[in-house]
């Protein structure tokens, strides 16, 4: 691809996940004018709204994928993976607003974002065998909060800087969830 289509391919994908999630029913032709692209353009790579969409939850899953393997939940000391994860999904959701849970009826979709959920879960369950996390929570309750607290970055913490942000969420997690001595700063 050239680099100029792939510029006008990332911009239209990343107008359509803003305006997709400010209105689902938003029309390819108005997401082609707000991404100063030609219609006719978008029409010939994307045949349908339906391959338009599937084409934004498959990006904003190749960034997710990329912010997991980037904060190495494995390598890492926990509280800097974590604060490396939570940075990094705070830029995704900005960049790529549109929740993937819409797209239950794609297997291909949902399943890359239920493996992505359970590489989080791992990483907590690490956390939590390594003392930052108290143990007896119910399984998926940390995860299910750490994801409720990344969906107010967009929202409620849209004006502080991605690290910021982060510095919020990691923070309100920690004190949720952390031991009393699992280090926080």
């Amino acid at each position: 691809m050239r680099a100029d289509a792939a510029r006008n391919l990332g911009l239209l994908l990343t107008t359509g996940a803003r305006m997709l999630a400010e209105d689902p029913a938003t029309s390819i032709a108005a997401i082609a004018a707000e991404a100063g692209v030609d219609r006719r353009t978008v029409y010939r790579r994307f045949t349908s709204r339906e391959e338009l969409l599937a084409a934004v939850y498959q990006a904003r899953l190749d960034a997710i994928e990329a912010v997991i393997e980037a904060a190495q939940l494995w390598e890492a000391p926990v509280p800097v993976a974590l604060h490396r994860y939570v940075q990094g999904i705070v830029r995704v959701n900005r960049t790529w607003p549109t929740e993937v849970s819409r797209m239950r009826s794609d297997p291909e979709i949902w399943a890359r974002r239920l493996r992505a959920v359970e590489e989080v879960d791992r990483f907590l369950k690490r956390a939590r065998d390594e003392g930052f996390l108290r143990v007896g929570l119910p399984a998926r309750w940390p995860g299910s909060v750490l994801g409720s607290l990344l969906q107010l970055s967009t929202k409620d913490l849209s004006v502080l800087n991605d690290v910021q942000a982060a510095d919020v969420i990691v923070d309100t997690f920690l004190r949720a969830f952390g031991k009393e001595d699992a280090g926080r700063s």
